[in-house]
């Protein structure tokens, strides 16, 4: 794991620029030994047509902070990582405010990754549960 919490979540966090985490302004906020968390407002940029939270949205917040978890826990000078698949059960609605999503590792394999990511509400609610599993693949020289 790298050691300066700091310095890990502001480049996490510039690595966003011109993709779709800036477009959803999701934030990666926290990260320990075996998680970590981001945050998505939850407004007019990311509803359904009927005014509450899209699931693809959701979906898109859960494969950023899981991906980013792998990224953090792997040598990317020798490898890359890529989301091989994404399962999403959307449990409540949400309106307004901020959605937190934790992803935190279920196996951390040299070759393959796979992560339960809870996305919670600012009362804490459960919104979503979501797993995504990842793979680490070499990079070429």
């Amino acid at each position: 794991m790298k050691l300066n919490k700091e310095a890990v979540l502001a480049e996490a966090n510039s690595t966003c620029k011109g993709t779709l985490m800036e477009t959803l302004n999701i934030e990666v906020i926290d990260y320990g030994s075996d998680f970590l968390t981001a945050r998505m407002p939850v407004n007019s940029r990311v509803y359904q047509p009927d005014g509450v939270l899209h699931g693809g949205a959701t979906a898109a917040l859960a494969e950023s902070v899981g991906s980013f978890a792998s990224h953090i826990f792997v040598d990317t000078d020798e490898f890359f990582v890529r989301g091989i698949e994404i399962t999403a059960n959307h449990l409540k609605s949400v309106t307004k405010g901020f959605v937190y999503a934790k992803a935190t590792f279920l196996h951390k394999g040299r070759t393959t990754q796979l992560l339960d990511i809870k996305i919670t509400d600012d009362d804490d609610n459960l919104i979503s549960v979501c797993r995504l599993s990842t793979i680490s693949l070499p990079k070429k020289r």
